[in-house]
């Protein structure tokens, strides 16, 4: 049995197999992702996908071509009642248990064939629309999840500071990681990054805005790994900077705390390498339990703020979609979390309007 580049599988009569199953299944992985590399799939995708399946065989103990809809039921009801997984998640993991079945049930592949011959069955489709969630909808966070208000915001970042400093000054290795990630914290605000946007900045991404020559030579910054399309490399885009303390912090980070002049990396690791999310996120969570800020805070939060921010304070939704890289103004308008102060002054000055104009209009009758 062999398995092409396209993912199509072939039969070799002269070759006897000593565990034909598990080697069948191994085949059947090995082609699925040829063929999503056919698809210019990213690698971590594929692999995650790729675990997804093995997780659901490893639940059900059964080969893909004995699989039922009853197994997927079981499953994903299963996953939903005891380990509580958010819809999204499941969502993901339907929907690539899903694209291995089709792949696997496509005569164009030959996997039918096969199994027909070595185990008298042949795979079927198990995953349909009535027992698989729905992309109903564009935003699917949790609930709790919001962005952090200014204050909070404030109180983040002087901690994060303080953190710095008490590290340093009780000769304590780590005071330099807790910088770093202190800086981390404050770029992401200050641009609204994603988390994967962020850890591949490296230094040569600032440049000078003419129009804005205040900022000196950190005036905008160029996001090279912007969020990709399916199936497309990653989408770059220029984010302006728009507040002032911002180039102080970047040029404090590069002249006392980045260290590694080897690399072009603003945020390296402690051994040179990229900064792993799981890192700065423990390190956030800690200073919010420290702080003791509610709940539905996280990472993500900061690039909700910068979009909230600028929008309570009169920016042009349309710059804040380019500075967010969305391609639509409703994407933009899923993180339009409007502060209640914001709500009430908005709602206060159209009540003023509204007794002005009636005030007005009772002069002129008199």
């Amino acid at each position: 049995m062999a398995v092409d580049k396209a993912g199509r599988v072939h039969l070799v009569a002269a070759a006897a197999l000593l565990h034909p199953e598990q080697q069948m299944v191994e085949e059947m992985l090995e082609g699925w992702r040829n063929q999503q590399l056919c698809r210019n799939l990213q690698f971590a995708t594929i692999d995650q996908r790729i675990r997804y399946v093995r997780r659901f065989l490893d639940h059900v103990n059964e080969f893909p071509w004995h699989w039922t809809p009853g197994m997927v039921e079981e499953y994903f009801a299963d996953l939903r009642s005891v380990r509580r997984l958010s819809h999204a998640t499941v969502r993901g993991q339907q929907s690539a248990l899903r694209h291995f079945t089709s792949y696997i049930c496509c005569p164009d592949y030959g996997w039918d064939r096969v199994c027909e011959q070595l185990f008298g069955i042949h795979p079927a489709q198990v995953f349909f629309d009535w027992n698989t969630a729905a992309h109903a909808q564009e935003y699917e966070a949790r609930p709790a999840k919001r962005p952090f208000t200014r204050r909070e915001l404030q109180r983040l970042f002087d901690h994060a500071d303080d953190e710095v400093q008490r590290i340093a000054a009780s000769g304590r290795k780590g005071w330099a990681p807790a910088y770093r990630d202190s800086v981390m914290l404050k770029v992401a605000y200050s641009y609204g990054l994603r988390f994967n946007e962020l850890r591949h900045l490296q230094t040569v991404d600032f440049a000078t805005n003419p129009h804005a020559r205040r900022f000196g030579t950190f005036g905008m910054c160029k996001v090279r790994y912007g969020k990709a399309r399916r199936g497309s490399p990653p989408k770059p885009r220029s984010v302006l900077t728009v507040f002032a303390w911002t180039p102080e912090i970047l040029q404090a980070w590069l002249a006392n705390g980045r260290g590694s002049p080897g690399t072009l990396e603003l945020f390296p690791s402690e051994r040179g390498g990229l900064v792993h999310e799981s890192t700065l996120l423990r390190r956030l969570r800690r200073y919010c339990a420290e702080l003791e800020l509610p709940e539905g805070l996280d990472l993500h939060s900061l690039r909700r703020s910068y979009a909230t921010h600028l929008l309570e304070d009169g920016w042009d939704p349309m710059f804040v979609q380019h500075q967010m890289g969305h391609e639509h103004p409703s994407t933009t308008g899923i993180y339009q979390f409007v502060s209640s102060d914001y709500r009430n002054a908005t709602l206060k000055a159209a009540l003023d309007r509204t007794l002005a104009q009636a005030a007005g209009t009772r002069e002129g009758t008199e």
